[in-house]
């Protein structure tokens, strides 16, 4: 299986996204989400490190995630393999979602409550089936090792990040309000998984982490600062994370009261974008 392992992990992913298992849960029995992107890069890769000097001391990286969950089993960073997708949310979804401006959409409410189930789900799966091969694995956000902290540069942050494990893994780069542009654009969510598995890193693209916006490629653009209906974004400071958060805890009692269900959801920064749905920086602007 050795030199199918990539292709065998991804389509693990794709299978599931395709399967019945990818409810919104309303009465049209929507997808939650389109086909999804897969990447890889080594747990020895020194990105990792970076983060960890970036963010803060609390950044757990790929050998320390893994080591924490399976204390018994003797292995190295470079033995190691981060498996990132980026989920990227249904058109209907998307549609619905672009003419709001102040509250969000039902199929958006229910992508971030029922897609995220499924995103969970995804995350369990796949570490099974990675276990059934043979193969030790451990999804961070699933783990009692994931917590939100607070990092003395970027504020409200957390010991590991999707974002950033799909940007390792050549999936994307940060826009203006912090989310992560990829090929099939920012209105998306990610999951990982750490596996002792070999698989080659998928090729990153880009030097720069912002390498995709419009705003840092060219100076042109900004629509998400014009979108967040918190003023949470702005072209000299990016994202403000308390604001952000903020607005988003006001739009738990409009969804319970309007669609039924507990859950929170924003994501106006990432529709009626440019990067909606692809990058918009071309490769010569890069």
């Amino acid at each position: 299986m050795e030199n199918g392992l990539e292709n065998w992990i991804r389509g693990i992913v794709e299978a599931f996204i395709a399967s019945d298992q990818n409810k919104l849960k309303n009465k049209e029995d929507d997808p939650a989400w389109g086909k999804p992107l897969v990447g890889f890069s080594k747990g020895d890769d020194p990105i990792f490190t970076q983060f960890k000097e970036d963010i803060g001391a609390f950044y757990l990286t790929p050998i320390e995630l893994f080591t924490k969950s399976f204390p018994s089993v003797s292995v190295t960073p470079d033995q190691l393999t981060v498996i990132s997708w980026v989920l990227p949310h249904a058109e209907r979804t998307k549609k619905d979602h672009r003419v709001e401006t102040k509250l969000p959409s039902e199929r958006w409410a229910r992508a971030r409550k029922y897609g995220e189930d499924v995103n969970i789900n995804l995350r369990t799966h796949l570490v099974a089936r990675l276990a059934e091969a043979g193969y030790e694995a451990v999804a961070p956000i699933l783990s009692p090792l994931w917590e939100q902290k607070t990092s003395d540069r970027y504020g409200l942050s957390s010991t590991w990040s999707e974002r950033h494990a799909a940007y390792a893994s050549g999936l994307g780069t940060f826009g203006l309000c912090d989310g992560l542009i990829t090929p099939v654009g920012k209105a998306m969510r990610a999951g990982s998984v750490i596996a002792r598995v070999a698989v080659p890193p998928t090729e990153r693209p880009y030097t720069d982490h912002h390498a995709y916006c419009l705003w840092y490629a060219k100076g042109i653009c900004a629509k998400c600062v014009e979108r967040c209906p918190a003023n949470a974004v702005s072209r000299e400071e990016g994202h403000d994370k308390a604001k952000c958060r903020a607005y988003v805890d006001e739009t738990k009692a409009y969804v319970s009261s309007q669609f039924g269900f507990e859950a929170y959801a924003c994501g106006f920064c990432q529709v009626s974008v440019p990067c909606e749905s692809g990058i918009p920086v071309k490769d010569s602007e890069r």
